[in-house]
């Protein structure tokens, strides 16, 4: 038997059907799902959540995609675009199974090299692109920002920074 990926097999479920498990301990800080609903509103939606379908209560228990599905709850915008309709694919795995997904989908999202995202500040500089823009598009705060600019090491990264005088002792006072 050939084996398809549940992603080949995206459908458009109400969301009004989908359901949030209640076992996954990921948790996503307010900066990041700011982030998220830039991405869903400027790029849509990319990733389908993933679900199982629970055939005796009628509805689709999300399996990975919590905050996305949160998303389309929270923000009026993105369901009207949407239509009410979230992309989910099925799984058909049991309960120990799906928890086991749940990990293996939230642990499997790693992180961030911090040398490539200096590179890539470096290049939306050397792009034209402000720190404000950066930080709209990217989730960054200007403290990031800075820190990644320190790392390359190039002054034409600070171009937008204001710098002070510096204090010079007064000569000749004591204290």
């Amino acid at each position: 038997m050939e084996y398809n990926s549940p992603v080949y097999n995206v459908i458009a479920v109400p969301v009004e059907k989908v359901k949030a498990n209640t076992y996954n301990p990921n948790a996503v800080a307010p900066p990041e799902m700011k982030l998220l609903y830039e991405s869903i509103k400027t790029d849509g939606y990319t990733m389908p959540v993933v679900c199982y379908y629970s055939e005796a209560q009628d509805v689709y228990v999300i399996v990975d995609g919590f905050h996305r599905y949160r998303i389309m709850l929270e923000h009026p915008d993105i369901y009207k675009r949407e239509k009410g309709m979230l992309p989910v694919s099925v799984i058909d795995k049991p309960l120990d199974q799906r928890m086991a997904s749940t990990i293996r989908h939230n642990r499997a999202r790693g992180t961030h090299d911090v040398e490539l995202m200096s590179n890539i500040v470096k290049e939306l500089h050397e792009l034209g692109r402000s720190d404000a823009w950066i930080s709209k598009h990217l989730g960054m705060d200007k403290d990031e920002i800075l820190r990644l600019k320190q790392i390359t090491g190039l002054a034409a990264l600070f171009k937008e920074n204001g710098f002070g005088r510096a204090w010079r002792p007064v000569e000749g006072r004591e204290e």
